[in-house]
């Protein structure tokens, strides 16, 4: 079925449903106390995984559009990933609130003792960069500089699974799928990265 611009506003409301039910239904895991006597890894989990799905999300979209031959899909990839973006946000806020009471300088000393808090602070970083230059007219004023910095979604998709892998004290099961789906998603895209990889050393040679 071909998507028609109808289709793609509603497709657009049904994001937002769909995401600020879920937030919503945190808001209810709270006050309802069913995330027990120390909710803190329970927000965190639940915040996290949220992240991980809406940036997988995101990344299927032109996946999809492809396969479809429904080029209008992509017009909701900047909405999902803004989604992408609040769930990590309120991810990296948990910990920063929650665990260390808004202590700047010992947000820098875990961040920078602590590997997987590395790794998450750069996801982060990179998503918000994503994000403040999502517009169109960012877009345009940046040129081709827009693509290169775009192409770090890439770095945040495995990068992101990974810092939740490390995160764990003793599942590992529930991290390893969204490390293998992550690398799915990147070799669906090989062409592309592989492009990105090999242009810019065959311009250095």
């Amino acid at each position: 079925m071909r998507l028609t611009p109808n289709h793609i506003t509603v497709i657009k409301v049904l994001v937002h449903l769909v995401s600020l039910s879920f937030a919503a239904n945190l808001v209810n895991l709270v006050l309802s106390g069913r995330f027990g006597a120390d909710p803190v890894d329970g927000i965190t989990h639940y915040t996290g995984l949220a992240a991980l799905n809406t940036l997988a999300i995101t990344m299927l979209i032109s996946p999809i559009a492809r396969f479809s031959k429904n080029g209008l899909l992509v017009r909701c990839r900047r909405l999902i990933g803004l989604y992408a973006f609040f769930w990590a946000t309120l991810h990296m806020l948990t910990f920063f609130a929650l665990d260390l009471t808004f202590n700047f300088s010992l947000l820098w000393t875990e961040i920078l003792s602590r590997p997987y808090l590395t790794f998450g602070a750069i996801s982060w970083l990179i998503l918000f960069a994503l994000t403040i230059t999502s517009t169109a007219k960012i877009q345009r004023r940046m040129g081709a500089k827009w693509q290169q910095l775009h192409n770090l979604v890439y770095v945040a998709l495995i990068i992101a699974p990974v810092h939740f892998y490390w995160s764990s004290k003793s599942e590992l099961i529930e991290p390893s799928i969204y490390i293998l789906l992550a690398l799915t998603l990147l070799a669906i895209r090989w062409k592309t990265l592989k492009r990105i990889v090999v242009r810019p050393v065959f311009k250095r040679t």
